[in-house]
């Protein structure tokens, strides 16, 4: 059996601002309530990231505020309602700034772990 102590040291932690891109990116895709959102990051992460509803849901609300999301309330076939989260235009606008960011932070660090790569394409 696994303790609480290996679960957090078996976590992968997500560089802060690296969470605002996943959700835009998801949501790029098609409109999305919170639980369907994780399950599509932990799915196409191989299992690898896990976001707890703990950094989802403030998340969420941080990118409303911002207008780059917006959230209406859906009946649901199942049970309760469900807020369901789309993409604005500036969300979309502020997915390709979040993209090009990480292309340069991966390129930044590609420099690092591999320094002899960078020199020879110089």
């Amino acid at each position: 059996m696994t303790s609480a102590k290996e679960k957090y040291q078996n976590r992968t932690e997500i560089l802060q601002g690296t969470l605002d891109m996943l959700i835009l990116q998801v949501l790029h895709w098609g409109p999305r309530h919170g639980y369907a959102l994780s399950k599509v990051i932990r799915t196409n992460s191989g299992e690898i990231l896990k976001v707890d509803t703990g950094s989802l849901y403030p998340a969420l609300h941080r990118l409303e505020r911002k207008g780059w999301i917006a959230a209406e309330w859906k009946a649901s076939e199942l049970g309760p309602r469900l807020r369901i989260y789309r993409l604005t235009k500036s969300g979309r606008k502020q997915l390709v700034v979040e993209r090009s960011r990480w292309a340069q932070l991966t390129e930044a660090i590609e420099g690092i772990l591999n320094p002899a790569r960078q020199e020879s394409e110089s």
